[in-house]
């Protein structure tokens, strides 16, 4: 688990660019979900799924992204593969359903990927933080992320962006170890764009990314997250601090 984060404080951001519906959004704990294992079905609106949001690359959806608690309220953390290339106007829009924003739009800025991603594409550096302009944590709250927890040890709720739809899909199983680097969970109809898609356990912490192995899974019934460890770690206290 992440230990406390002590750093200097970073210069204030910009004003987000926001359209907001202002809604207070509780921290709840997140649930295991209803139903059976292993069946997607669209999520619900909830203040759980409103921390999960589409990336928009112009007017298109590409990937998916989670805000994360951070001492500075505007961090959220996705696939490094959703980051990288040559994207420049990248836009998060938590809760997207419909064509509507009903969080806001918030620009996304700076970003932070491991080295092993940067200098290799390595597969088990998947994962990657942005902040955005303004405190987005304030309006929709965030997931705690912890590292080096158990593969399945409890089910997590998957929750992503199909680039063909205009509404989050969700999915809870319990996960499996698919290398000490790895783990994979099975969950239908995680498509391209799911991307960044954060797996959640039953208190609220984020302990998988959509990512990893085959960038994710060469096909939409098996999806893969890099095994959240020491290096994911020292890249969120560099990405708050």
């Amino acid at each position: 688990m992440l230990s406390s984060v002590k750093c200097t404080p970073r210069i204030a951001l910009h004003a987000a660019i926001v359209l907001l519906t202002l809604t207070s959004a509780s921290e709840a704990v997140a649930a295991d979900g209803a139903g059976p294992f292993g069946v997607t079905t669209v999520a619900a609106a909830t203040s759980q799924s409103a921390r999960v949001g589409a990336l928009f690359d112009g007017s298109h959806h590409y990937c998916t992204a989670s805000v994360v608690h951070s001492p500075h309220r505007d961090l959220l953390i996705t696939a490094a593969h959703c980051l990288g290339g040559n994207r420049v106007d990248i836009v998060f829009v938590p809760g997207y359903r419909d064509g509507r924003a009903p969080y806001g739009k918030w620009k996304v800025g700076k970003r932070y990927l491991p080295a092993g991603w940067s200098q290799g594409y390595d597969e088990d550096s998947d994962v990657a933080f942005a902040t955005v302009e303004g405190a987005v944590q304030d309006v929709v709250g965030g997931n705690r992320m912890v590292t080096r927890t158990a593969t399945g040890a409890t089910a997590v709720t998957v929750t992503g962006y199909p680039s063909s739809s205009d509404a989050p899909i969700s999915c809870t199983n319990k996960p499996t170890a698919h290398s000490s680097t790895q783990q994979r969970i099975e969950c239908p109809r995680f498509t391209g764009g799911t991307s960044g898609s954060p797996w959640v356990n039953g208190d609220g912490q984020v302990v998988g990314v959509l990512g990893g192995h085959e960038q994710g899974g060469a096909t939409a019934d098996v999806s893969y997250s890099v095994a959240l460890g020491d290096e994911a770690a020292a890249l969120y206290r560099r990405a708050v601090c």
